[in-house]
């Protein structure tokens, strides 16, 4: 399922592209994303410990954010850390797909909330399916809790309206 809607927001597209979104707020959706990611990513490690691929992605996109990579690089490194999680459980995986979604925002600012989503999915499939929303929820806040100052009406307003693309992990 696309996490990417079928018409671009122009705030999500960089202002050399014709949007409106500049590289400060592109580098803070990046950061972000890439906390999200990290904060799941044990579920990976348990799952594949010596495997960093996940974890290395997550370093190339704040290496883009400081300008120490092209972003075609941390654009190939996103594919790298999506083929991590396949065939694993789905915390695991989706900790992977996190992970590589926020390496790929450098390539593609709108990435930024594919990386929370993915986040919220492993938070809810590492527990018991009756704690699963219980999980999305208390991870979900601590998302919430982590976004950047200047970007969060934005972003909660981009979570509603992505919200059923995103298989509904932005409700609460």
């Amino acid at each position: 399922m696309p996490i990417l809607p079928k018409e671009r927001d122009p705030r999500l597209i960089t202002i050399r592209r014709g949007g409106s979104l500049t590289d400060e707020d592109h580098h803070l959706l990046a950061e972000w994303a890439a906390v999200c990611a990290e904060h799941v990513l044990p579920f990976f490690e348990n799952a594949r410990p010596g495997d960093a691929r996940p974890r290395e992605a997550i370093a190339v996109g704040r290496a883009w954010i400081r300008g120490e990579v092209p972003m075609r690089d941390a654009h190939r490194t996103a594919f790298v850390a999506n083929a991590a999680g396949r065939g694993l459980p789905d915390p695991a995986r989706f900790a992977a797909l996190a992970a590589g979604q926020a390496v790929a925002v450098a390539h593609v600012a709108a990435h930024y909330l594919g990386a929370a989503a993915y986040a919220l999915r492993a938070a809810a499939a590492s527990v018991a399916e009756d704690d699963a929303e219980g999980a999305r929820m208390k991870e979900l806040g601590w998302q919430r809790k982590r976004i950047p100052a200047p970007l969060r009406e934005f972003v909660l307003e981009d979570q509603r309206a992505r919200n059923d693309i995103c298989w509904g992990v932005f409700t609460g």
